[in-house]
């Protein structure tokens, strides 16, 4: 295993990947995306005058610049100390996909904001967050840690059903950046009816991308609540399936008051801002419980094998958001 030193600074470049998803809405929400009409300076420089909408476009550079160069060293600290081949592998995944979403930025910029590579940009950011949250689990020193009851009577196993939530929050996300960059936030301007009723009119792609939004937050809700069930019933005396649990319960609670707020509140720039941000937490914390799940349940057999020796296939037991950096 790698120094726990590593692990730490795993888990920072995480919670800085958390920070740029938050100052990334922050653009949108404050309609600051063209602020800056040109790539890579700004105006022709590096640091133009921080003011209006060039505060948050700039701001979201130099915080995207300072999240590259911490997975770029990242990597090379997995590289020299970390001896598992897929951890580095990861590490090197999560470079190339920073690099993209750089690239995707300027993109976004040059081509004056088209739909689809607004809406790649949100996504990848996603799934690059679910790279780093990774990172910072499976090199966390209490990595091998195992239950001493290998059992799981219940199906789907605990791991499946985090992984399938995981799931469901990631296309959630998909939605939630398609409605916001199609300017679709208030389609339906009315919750939690639409226009008055359980089903709109859906007589328009803004109100139909809208409503799907919110009948995808119903089956996450339903994900959270059933994974939280499971961990309550079956692993209470587990804190490293609990403490997520309990978080991902809290934040799926306040992501639902978000969304509430936002259009009771003519999406107003903290709600809907923070909306995003919350959102990115839950990936982050179903992420965490998948891995721990994969890793403290798997069947004895996997575990005597060369596979789980080398960390393949492995689970996290190191924490994320509520870091615990010994076993």
């Amino acid at each position: 295993m790698c120094p726990v030193w590593v692990h730490r600074f795993a888990v920072v470049t995480a919670g800085a990947t958390l920070v740029l998803i938050f100052v990334g809405a922050l653009v949108t929400s404050t309609g600051s995306g063209l602020a800056v009409p040109d790539w890579p300076l700004s105006f022709g420089q590096v640091f133009p005058p921080m003011v209006g909408g060039v505060l948050f476009e700039h701001g979201h550079r130099l915080v995207a610049a300072f999240v590259g160069l911490l997975t770029v060293t990242l990597m090379v600290l997995l590289t020299q100390w970390e001896p598992r081949t897929w951890v580095r592998w990861l590490a090197r995944g999560a470079v190339l996909a920073v690099l993209l979403q750089g690239a995707l930025g300027g993109v976004t910029v040059l081509l004056r904001l088209p739909l689809v590579v607004s809406v790649t940009h949100a996504c990848l950011a996603q799934a690059f967050l679910c790279m780093v949250v990774a990172l910072a689990v499976c090199t966390a020193p209490g990595w091998q840690g195992r239950l001493a009851d290998q059992g799981e009577p219940q199906q789907p196993a605990l791991w499946v059903l985090a992984t399938v939530t995981a799931g469901m929050v990631y296309l959630q996300l998909i939605l939630g950046a398609l409605m916001r960059h199609m300017g679709a936030g208030l389609a339906i301007p009315d919750f939690p009816l639409a226009f008055g009723r359980l089903v709109p009119p859906l007589d328009s792609a803004a109100v139909m991308v809208h409503f799907m939004h919110r009948l995808g937050a119903l089956g996450v809700t339903l994900c959270v609540g059933w994974t939280f069930a499971r961990i309550l019933s079956r692993y209470r005396a587990e804190r490293r399936l609990l403490r997520p649990a309990l978080l991902l319960g809290g934040l799926v609670l306040l992501q639902l008051t978000l969304g509430a707020l936002t259009i009771w509140t003519r999406r107003m720039v903290v709600p809907m801002t923070a909306h995003v941000a919350v959102g990115a937490a839950v990936l982050a914390t179903t992420v965490v419980i998948a891995l721990r799940a994969a890793r403290l349940t798997a069947a004895p057999a996997a575990v005597s094998g060369q596979g789980w020796r080398d960390g393949v296939g492995a689970g996290p037991s190191g924490p994320f958001l509520s870091v615990q950096v010994t076993s």
